[in-house]
């Protein structure tokens, strides 16, 4: 496993997934300088996820077909850019555009960038897998912080950084791509040879099943990162930096619980983390909800993090090993649309909030983690040959 390529895949996806991290932060600003309600909050969540959730199935698709590193540098240009452009829009549709295609990027840069990491980790796929997660968990943890930053210091303007770094990471990634592509292209040989490997069939049944529990645990996701900055500033009496704080530390532990998880998923097998995972989450989100402290959300803020990030690698791999012989399509679903799928059921979150208040949502997420823990218990093993 040539570390050094998965780093370089890891500032990738930290480039496309921290104009993601930063929008639930700026979505504040929308509020107070706009005056959007929940409903249109919501709407932009939205705007994020559901053409990206469409496209992103048709690039893993396409990913398979042959290697496309090219999508890799247009999909960070283009999340880079996109929210770069919401700092220069006032219009809500024009805003809401933008967001579309931030989404789009992400959809873009998915399935290339994890079929890439799949084949260079070589038998080691948990830990490459949470190398390469991390950079886009520390790009959900910076992002609130540099957006509150950004627009604190220079305005809605300041988001033209985004841009800037797009092309930075964008060119790292174009002059390494033959290298990466040797280096894949070794490590597939070398997996090849061993006597005991995934079995390289497809199981589409153990798939949907994984399917439903990605749909839960997107939508606790996107519901967490959507309200509940907004629930300690508007529930709870926290300030605006306070209340985009929990979505940084949310993150930036996800880093170590992403880079544990994929050890505990190599030792210890890829399903029994996921299920550990999804369990744990009920609990923690059920404090937050019901305590109605501020410290409680803090004090939650670390298991909650290991509840959601710690499984990040074991779903992403599981994916690939239910759907052996199609990694890219796999990687497209469990990768990318374990962030943007909930985006299409958020609306229908803000409308709840709007009509029951933001309390009552938090609630509902609870019940949601529920249904996916329920549905992380018939996930079966993946086939051996």
């Amino acid at each position: 496993m040539d570390k050094r390529y998965l780093y370089m895949l890891a500032a990738g996806h930290l480039s496309v997934d921290i104009n993601t991290g930063s929008l639930p932060a700026v979505l504040p600003f929308f509020v107070s300088e706009y005056g959007m309600d929940y409903t249109s909050i919501a709407g932009l969540m939205f705007a994020s996820s559901f053409l990206s959730s469409i496209v992103q199935p048709l690039f893993g698709w396409l990913a398979d077909k042959g290697s496309r590193q090219w999508f890799m540098v247009l999909g960070i240009l283009l999340a880079g850019f996109s929210l770069a452009a919401t700092g220069f829009v006032t219009h809500y549709w024009g805003i809401f555009a933008a967001v579309t295609l931030m989404g789009l990027g992400s959809a873009i840069f998915h399935p290339e960038g994890a079929r890439n990491v799949n084949a260079i980790a070589g038998a080691k796929k948990g830990q490459g897998m949470s190398i390469f997660s991390v950079g886009g968990n520390a790009g959900f943890g910076l992002g609130p912080l540099l957006a509150v930053f950004l627009i604190t210091a220079f305005g809605m303007k300041g988001l033209a950084f985004y841009g800037l770094a797009a092309v930075a990471t964008s060119g790292m990634i174009l002059f390494a791509s033959p290298y990466i592509r040797e280096a894949a292209a070794r490590e597939f040989k070398a997996e090849e040879k061993k006597e005991t490997v995934s079995c390289r069939e497809n199981d589409w049944h153990a798939f949907f099943r994984l399917f439903l529990v990605i749909l839960f645990r997107s939508t606790v996701l996107v519901g967490i990162r959507s309200f509940l900055p907004l629930f300690c500033i508007q529930a709870l009496g926290a300030s605006h930096a306070v209340g985009s704080a929990t979505l940084s530390i949310f993150s930036i532990v996800g880093v170590a619980a992403t880079l544990a998880g994929g050890w505990l998923a190599d030792r210890y097998g890829y399903v029994r983390v996921l299920k550990w995972g999804c369990v744990l989450l009920v609990p923690c989100l059920a404090v937050m909800a019901f305590a109605h402290s501020l410290w409680a959300v803090y004090i939650m803020l670390v298991p909650l993090s290991f509840a959601m990030q710690g499984a990040y690698s074991a779903f992403v791999v599981l994916g690939q090993s239910y759907l052996a012989k199609s990694v890219g399509f796999a990687s497209g679903v469990t990768l990318g649309l374990s962030f943007s799928i909930g985006g299409m059921v958020v609306p229908s979150l803000g409308w709840y909030a709007d009509s029951f208040g933001i309390e009552a949502a938090m609630v509902l997420l609870t019940v949601i983690a529920l249904g996916g823990a329920l549905a992380s218990m018939l996930l079966p093993e993946p086939k051996k040959s």
